[in-house]
């Protein structure tokens, strides 16, 4: 297979027992530990700012009257044209679906910071083309909103990986699920932005065409701060070292820890990577030798093999069911039926003013955003099994009592405005629940449990997952809140149950592992004993077994934490004239995870 090997599950557990006594503790204190990462990581993020404010900006502008007067039968309340209206929303999602399956070729061949480089200017391309509605009608707003669908899409995938690789494994979690963090932020100020813009010339046949057209522009401010500023971000260690670019990569690699190129933890954590790098590339050469040069080319053909071994054996194959299931599952929550057209469900809910409900669907991108911030600060201590499944549960319940509320009160809200509230409170209750669960938590699984050749194709499949199914709730909202009214939420409930159950029966917990021992926890079923033989001879050949060997009779962990919390510029190695106690015996990371 295609870099799935594993190399023995006792010697990953001396690297993660060694590297866990280095690098201290998660949550916030290591988030300031790694100020530069963090920094670094906050900027990639714009991506992920595009990306909310795409999602949530035009949940607003579907309603203003000024915008239905240039689409027409594209944004009208007729129940036969809520198809049209579907397609009107949901080409973005199809656009960046579209944008995710290349986005794993770009990502290896032009690296993961000039990917992102080439997302952002595909999205300015969409974004301008989107202006011209104005004249051009909807069919700009489809055409551009296609093409900007491709440069989000890419950029949903090429973020979070790019995080997961610059980033320590202490705050992976953290760095990952910073970029949910900005989603959250750009869904949030862009419904903030239409309900001011809303007033523009008045609320009703007044209004002028800046109402819609102004949020739309906006955008391109902060496209063009990312197009211009990732020239100046570094590359990622891991793509360097797979392009033989080793002194960079080092120097890299130093550089995001703050630590001298000589110290252990930075020596280690090299190591790790360019056996698994040297690893991949040499399984490669044994099965498809004709593709062992890392041109563009073979690496556009190797593509396909890449994503066609993800199905070969039960341990990769997991990982495809885990990412791709994972990602079905965040998106019928329901989740962005409730960010694309929230006014339009406050409005089935008894809020009669367009006004109340931009208003309303303020509040969701308040509470969305405040709700993902504890998850940034403490993903890595809680583990992302628990914080799933109980977010899960939390929004089933909600969706449950909107129904029964719905059912109960549907014709008749206006003698009923507290059980409209009420509903519409749930509604708030839900966002709070996917904010700091399945918003995150979805996006930090895709991208961390793939192995490094591996890794841009398997975040594609699973990222393509999530806007495939993004699309289908994006185009069949309209039609079910006309169709079915409380059906809608029963059904989006159901699935959010099964959602629980599946990551509470299925998906492993992947805290504090580097992305290279992720192997061990998804078993070594189905590797070969010449896969065990072969990262064997590589640890040998690159001096990992030697370092783990030496550091287990090294310092004590005492002498380590007081090394590194007095920042000591005189021996970055540890010292030997101690003998460490013995580390208790495991026999797998699981035992690690708690």
């Amino acid at each position: 297979m295609v870099g799935g090997g594993n190399a023995a599950p006792g010697f990953y557990d001396a690297a993660l027992q060694r590297r866990q006594t280095l690098m201290g503790a998660s949550g916030p204190a290591a988030l300031v530990k790694n100020g530069k990462v963090f920094m670094i990581a906050m900027f990639a993020c714009i991506g992920g700012l595009l990306y909310g404010y795409n999602q949530g900006v035009f949940s607003g502008v579907l309603t203003m009257p000024s915008f239905q007067r240039h689409m027409g039968d594209y944004d009208s309340n007729n129940p036969a044209d809520q198809t049209r209206k579907g397609w009107l929303t949901s080409i973005l999602e199809l656009g960046a679906w579209f944008g995710t399956l290349l986005s794993g070729f770009l990502a290896e061949t032009a690296s993961r910071k000039y990917g992102i480089l080439i997302a952002s200017g595909v999205f300015i391309l969409g974004v301008v083309i989107q202006t011209t509605a104005v004249s051009a009608g909807h069919n700009s707003i489809l055409g551009g909103r296609f093409i900007t669908g491709m440069g989000v899409g890419s950029l949903s995938m090429i973020v979070p990986m790019y995080n997961a690789e610059v980033a320590p494994p202490e705050v992976r979690g953290s760095l990952i699920a910073l970029q949910q963090l900005a989603i959250c932020f750009g869904i949030m100020i862009s419904f903030w932005i239409d309900y001011g813009t809303n007033y523009i010339g008045g609320t009703g046949s007044s209004q002028h065409e800046a109402a819609w057209l102004l949020p739309i522009c906006l955008q391109l401010f902060p496209a063009v701060v990312l197009f211009v500023g990732i020239l100046f971000m570094p590359f990622s260690p891991r793509w360097l070292v797979h392009h033989n670019r080793e002194e960079e990569a080092r120097k890299v690699l130093a550089s995001l820890r703050d630590l001298p190129p000589d110290h252990e933890l930075v020596e280690l954590e090299f190591l790790e990577i360019k056996a698994q790098s040297l690893f991949e590339k040499r399984t490669v050469a044994e099965h498809f030798p004709h593709l062992r040069e890392l041109t563009t080319w073979n690496i556009f053909k190797l593509q396909f093999v890449a994503i066609g071994s993800l199905f070969k054996t039960r341990a990769m194959f997991k990982r495809v069911i885990v990412a791709t299931v994972t990602m079905f599952f965040q998106q019928w929550t329901g989740i962005n039926a409730i960010l694309y057209y929230a006014p339009t469900i406050f409005k089935s809910l008894g809020l009669s003013s367009n006004a109340t409900s931009l208003l309303a669907t303020g509040v969701v991108g308040v509470v969305m955003f405040l709700a993902t911030i504890p998850s940034v600060l403490y993903i890595d201590r809680i583990g992302r099994k628990p914080i799933l499944t109980i977010g899960a549960i939390g929004m089933a319940t909600c969706h449950i009592v909107v129904a029964a509320i719905v059912a109960a009160d549907r014709n008749s809200w206006a003698t009923h405005k507290a059980a409209g509230w009420g509903a519409v409170v749930m509604v708030w209750l839900f966002v709070v629940h996917f904010g700091y669960s399945w918003g995150p938590c979805a996006w930090i699984i895709v991208a961390e449990i793939w192995p490094l050749s591996n890794r841009p194709y398997g975040i594609a499949l699973g990222a393509s997952s999530n806007w495939m199914n993004n699309f289908i709730v994006g185009q069949v909202t309209p039609d079910m809140i006309s169709g079915i009214s409380y059906g809608t939420y029963l059904i989006f409930g159901i699935l959010t149950f099964g959602g629980a159950a599946f990551v509470w029966f299925f998906v492993p917990e992947t805290k504090r592992l580097t992305l290279e021992e992720m192997d061990v926890i998804f078993g070594s079923e189905g590797t070969a004993q010449a896969d065990f033989e072969r990262m064997e001879e590589i640890n040998k050949e690159i001096g990992l077994d030697t370092l783990l060997r030496g550091a287990g009779s090294s310092g004590s962990g005492a002498a380590v934490a007081e090394k590194e919390a007095s920042g000591s510029e005189k021996d970055h190695h540890l010292e030997t004239t101690e003998s460490a106690p013995e580390a208790e015996p495991t026999t797998s990371p699981e035992v690690q995870k708690s």
